[in-house]
């Protein structure tokens, strides 16, 4: 750090200081400083699985408990999770996606808390019709990059 002395009476209120080296704005509690050397990396992402791929899941195990005979129906379900029927009604729905476009679902992930397709979206595909119809409505909608994987086709096959 080097100073400059102030050459008259005029002078004295401005002094000139010039800095040299490395300086990092950083952040700690509320207020801002700055600090010698580089910054520290950003943390990791935190990933787990999307909201969507949980709901999805609780709504296979609800069917399974129904199959099992763990539970008599819907209503009793609703009733032992503290839901309305309606809402569980909701979760059942997203096991009418196509079992390929389910399994993507599965897979996806949210990143730092940000999700990557909401459930109202991922059920108006549920509702779309048939399993091909549902295809086509995914490669055509905003979550394709989501929800498409390799394994989903998108063409009619032939068996």
């Amino acid at each position: 750090m080097n100073d400059t002395e102030p050459t008259t009476a005029t002078d004295a209120k401005a002094v000139v200081r010039i800095f040299e080296g490395k300086l990092h704005r950083a952040q700690r509690g509320h207020g801002k400083t700055f600090i010698d050397g580089p910054p520290s990396p950003p943390p990791e992402p935190v990933r787990r699985p999307a909201r969507v791929a949980v709901m999805l899941a609780l709504a296979h195990k609800i069917q399974d408990a129904i199959d099992r005979g763990v539970v008599r129906d819907r209503a009793e379900v609703a009733r032992r999770l503290g839901l309305t029927r309606a809402r569980i009604t909701q979760l059942m729905d997203l096991t009418l996606l196509a079992p390929d476009l389910q399994a993507s679902v599965l897979e996806l992930q949210s990143i730092d808390g940000a999700e990557p397709l909401s459930e109202r979206t991922l059920r108006l595909m549920a509702h779309a019709g048939t399993w091909e119809e549902q295809r086509r409505t995914v490669a055509s909608s905003d979550a394709a990059p989501f929800v498409l994987t390799k394994s989903v086709n998108t063409t009619k096959t032939r068996s």
